[in-house]
C-alpha cells in the first residue's frame, strides 16, 4: 500500500479530529455532513481518478472497465515503474510516496487520458474522481479476510466512516461522484461507474452516502 508523506499517524488524527467534530456536530450532537456538489456538463476526453479506501473495490472494478475499453493504469505500478516507493512504514505495511512525483511521472508517460486506480489517484491533475464506498463494519470484514491486523483495520475503517479521501477529492475543484459498493458484485459496481463515465449524475452526486453514525464507534 502506498501513502503521501503527510498521512503520518499524527497527520491521520489531526485529520480524523477534524471530521469527528464535523459528525458530532455542537456540544456532540451529530448532524449531517453536507458536501457541496458541482455538476459539468459536456465531457470531452478526460483523466478519471477511481478512488476509495483500500479495500473498497478498486482494482476489481477497474479491471472489469479495462474489458469495457478503457485505459487503466494503476497508480501503484506507476509509482514502481519510476522509483517513486521511499521510507517503508512497518507498522502500517506501506510505503511513502510523493504526490508530486507521482505527477512528474504521470506527465513523463503522457497519459492523459484513461482511469487512474488507487487511493492515492484524486491527488493527481485528473479531470474528474469517482469514490468507492464502503459501509464500515462491511468494509472491516473484507480487510479481515486479507489477513491485515487490527490496528491498520480501525485506522482504515475509521478513514471511510469519516469520508477521509472523499474529503480530499472534494477540495480538488473537480467534480466528484461516489458508490456504495457494500451490496454490490464486481459487474454492478462496474456498471455505475461506466454509467457515471456516460453521463448519470445525480444517482452518484457526493454527499448521498454518510457513515457517520458509525464513526464514534471505530474512533
Amino acid at each position: 500500500m502506498l501513502h503521501p508523506p503527510s498521512y503520518t499517524a499524527g497527520r491521520f488524527k489531526s485529520i480524523a479530529l477534524e471530521r469527528m467534530e464535523k459528525v458530532r456536530g455542537p456540544e456532540g450532537v451529530e448532524c449531517p455532513l453536507g458536501i457541496p456538489f458541482v455538476c459539468v456538463i459536456g465531457w470531452g476526453s478526460m483523466l478519471v481518478a477511481l478512488t476509495g479506501t483500500p479495500g473498497t473495490g478498486k482494482s476489481t472494478v477497474a479491471a472489469a472497465v479495462r474489458t469495457k475499453g478503457w485505459n487503466v493504469l494503476e497508480v501503484n505500478e506507476l509509482a514502481r515503474r519510476h522509483g517513486l516507493l521511499r521510507g517503508k512504514d512497518p507498522a502500517r505495511d506501506s510505503y511513502e510516496v510523493d504526490p508530486e512525483e507521482l505527477q512528474e511521472a504521470l506527465g513523463r508517460e503522457g497519459y492523459a487520458e484513461g482511469i487512474l486506480v488507487g487511493h492515492l489517484a484524486h491527488l493527481l491533475d485528473v479531470d474528474m474522481v469517482i469514490v468507492l464506498r464502503c459501509r464500515p463494519e462491511a468494509l472491516a470484514v473484507r480487510l479481515e479476510r486479507r489477513g491485515w491486523p487490527a490496528a491498520k483495520i480501525r485506522e482504515n475503517v475509521l478513514a471511510e466512516a469519516l469520508d477521509i479521501i472523499l474529503a480530499e477529492a472534494m477540495g480538488s475543484g473537480v467534480p466528484v461522484f461516489e458508490v456504495d459498493t457494500t451490496g454490490l458484485g464486481q459487474e454492478e459496481t462496474a456498471e455505475a461507474v461506466l454509467a457515471i463515465l456516460a453521463g448519470e449524475r445525480e444517482k452518484y452526486a457526493a454527499g448521498n452516502i454518510d457513515w457517520s453514525e458509525e464513526a464514534l464507534r471505530w474512533s
